[in-house]
């Protein structure tokens, strides 16, 4: 399913729905007032609706003069030839990149330095597509023709390059799944409340524990016990065992 292009809807509709969407996601917006006189995300998304417009009506050069003027005032560059529906907010804003042919969906939301990106230098769909209510935090880089499916969270500093399923959570470089199902009824918010870390192993920490099982075990010493302080390497777990240790690596 390809998200509705805003183009093809009220303008004024739009920004409406844009501007509730800076004071329903942004706790610092006093009113709006000042969400439409402070918010740079807001303001480069009313940039990018004009000069999407004169995309689609062939006046390539004034839309991306447009762009590259909205660029230097936000700090936002978006191509006048990507596609974003209504709701969307780019909270902070400095940093974000989305290419031409991105495909952004209703109420997204868009974390500073956020990367929509490319990898193909062909003239073809080589831009990620967005379905509806997509939350990605900042410094997040999805690159390629890929689709992040409805409700989906990327944590930030994750590397997206394949498709994330409706609902889930992906952490990480290269980014991997975190949580899979979206709790029925979580509202919008929800991404607040759940730490995506949760159960995805540390794996520097998960090679040191294991070759400190190693050694004390070639010493004959017994295992040692964790310090009631310290942290598993499993978000929400705890340590293996040395005999878990032995066990797994007899199995591979």
């Amino acid at each position: 399913m390809t998200p509705p292009d805003a183009a093809d809807r009220s303008f004024v509709q739009t920004l409406r729905r844009d501007l509730q969407a800076v004071l329903d996601r942004d706790p610092a917006a006093g009113g709006r007032l000042e969400a439409l006189v402070c918010s740079p995300g807001l303001h480069a998304l009313i940039g990018h609706r004009f000069a999407h417009r004169l995309w689609r009506s062939g006046g390539v050069l004034p839309a991306r003069a447009m762009s590259h003027v909205v660029r230097g005032l936000t700090g936002i560059e978006i191509h006048p030839g990507a596609r974003i529906g209504a709701g969307v907010f780019i909270d902070h804003g400095m940093g974000v990149v989305i290419g031409e042919t991105s495909v952004i969906g209703d109420d997204c939301t868009l974390y500073h330095g956020v990367t929509l990106g490319g990898t193909s230098w062909r003239k073809e769909k080589r831009h990620p597509t967005l379905e509806d209510r997509v939350v990605v935090g900042a410094g997040a880089k999805l690159l390629g023709p890929i689709r992040v499916g409805a409700d989906a969270k990327v944590g930030a500093n994750s590397v997206v390059v394949r498709d994330v399923p409706d609902g889930a959570t992906v952490v990480g470089i290269p980014a991997r799944l975190a949580h899979e199902v979206r709790p029925v009824g979580d509202p919008i918010g929800g991404h607040w409340r759940r730490d995506p870390t949760v159960g995805v192993e540390d794996p520097v920490m998960a090679r040191l524990r294991e070759l400190e099982a190693e050694v004390r075990a070639l010493r004959g010493l017994p295992p040692r016990e964790p310090d009631a302080d310290e942290e598993p390497m499993v978000r929400g777990g705890s340590p293996p065992t040395t005999d878990e240790i032995r066990a797994s690596r007899r199995k591979s």
